[in-house]
């Protein structure tokens, strides 16, 4: 199997199952002495676990990280770095009803088909449980960047048709994580929380939208052609389990737009050039202009469901699926860490270069 590393300068390479003994990355090209806090790390990891609260998977991990090389006496030593997290509480019985069925909307019957067999231990490599290896990488990445100044934040700004203001400028960010759904609004936070449960107990799922913003980028990031900088951010975002759509600047909205309003006029602010508006999303001809960088990555509702669903098995014959296991009822408030985590590995991979 390929595609399980990511970056060309810093790169990544991830590696375990959902049930398995344990998960981790290889990170290569870090460069030496960075000063690696590992509680930052921790803390970086506690914010995307699972069982974290009412409206997450009860799954009970600890997620504790193991640092196995690649640093030594607190800081980075140009060497890859190895991070490991063990798996504690794997219940993979809960998934022995399906080791022949294929779950709607799963990865079972495309890796069947492509490898010949399958992990259908809570979906094995393609659960989102891998995600935590990126956490723990991004994490690293971020040290790196906050010493540049440079700042990623993500946070929930829509579950279902519940949603908070899109202009990120007229939300405090400071308080995305003063609520269990990493809404900046605290009372769109308390309609969203009040949903989800509402889903949870139907036993349904929900989808959501992740909003984030980096500050403090430099210009020059990011190249005109194949490689441009918003290109490598969708494909990061897309890259996240459950992740269905990714936009940056105005997005969309900018098609109702004119050229005339839409144009970011240029001008100097003591001798730094600066954009009036920023539609642009501060990256123009794939490379940042020193503006925030933003954009939106939309998750869709979990697939796996505690209802009974209509499915066939490996042999093709009918056969009911019926949803069991511990899994999200909505997903976006443990992916706005997994969001920041990957736009911090774009970045520090961009700046490297």
């Amino acid at each position: 199997m390929g595609g399980n590393s990511f970056g060309k300068i810093f790169r990544i390479t991830t590696f375990g199952e959902s049930h398995g003994p344990a998960i981790g990355v290889v990170i290569d090209g870090c460069p030496p002495n960075l000063e690696i806090d590992i509680d930052f790390i921790q803390k970086e990891l506690n914010r995307r676990k699972p069982g974290q609260s009412s409206i997450v998977t009860q799954r009970k991990e600890g997620d504790i990280v193991e640092i196995l090389s690649g640093v030594f006496e607190g800081k980075s030593t140009g060497t890859p770095i190895s991070l490991l997290i063990r798996n504690k509480d794997q219940r993979s019985k809960d998934y022995s009803h399906i080791k022949d069925k294929y779950r709607p909307s799963h990865a079972d019957f495309t890796y069947s088909e492509k490898y010949g067999n399958r992990d259908y231990r809570g979906g094995g490599r393609s659960s989102a449980r891998e995600t935590a290896s990126r956490v723990a990488a991004g994490a690293i990445a971020k040290l790196f960047l906050l010493e540049k100044g440079i700042h990623i934040q993500a946070y929930v700004s829509q579950v279902g048709s519940i949603f908070c203001e899109f202009d990120y400028k007229k939300l405090d960010l400071s308080q995305t994580e003063n609520n269990i759904v990493r809404c900046p609004d605290q009372e769109v936070a308390t309609k969203m929380i009040d949903y989800i449960k509402e889903i949870k107990k139907a036993g349904d799922t929900i989808g959501g939208v992740v909003n984030c913003v980096i500050s403090g980028c430099p210009t020059g990031l990011g190249s005109p052609v194949f490689e441009k900088l918003h290109a490598e951010l969708g494909k990061a975002m897309l890259s996240i389990n459950a992740c269905k759509g990714f936009e940056y600047g105005s997005g969309f909205n900018g098609v109702s737009m004119k050229g005339s309003q839409h144009n970011d006029a240029f001008y100097n602010d003591n001798g730094v050039i600066k954009t009036k508006t920023n539609y642009s999303g501060g990256i123009q001809g794939g490379i940042s202009n020193g503006m925030d960088i933003y954009f939106r990555a939309a998750f869709k509702p979990v697939a796996t469901i505690i209802q009974d669903q209509k499915s066939v098995d490996k042999d093709g014959k009918s056969v009911i699926v019926s949803g069991k296991g511990r899994h999200d009822p909505c997903v976006v408030p443990r992916a706005v860490p997994i969001v920041e985590a990957m736009a911090a590995l774009v970045i520090i991979d961009e700046f490297l270069r």
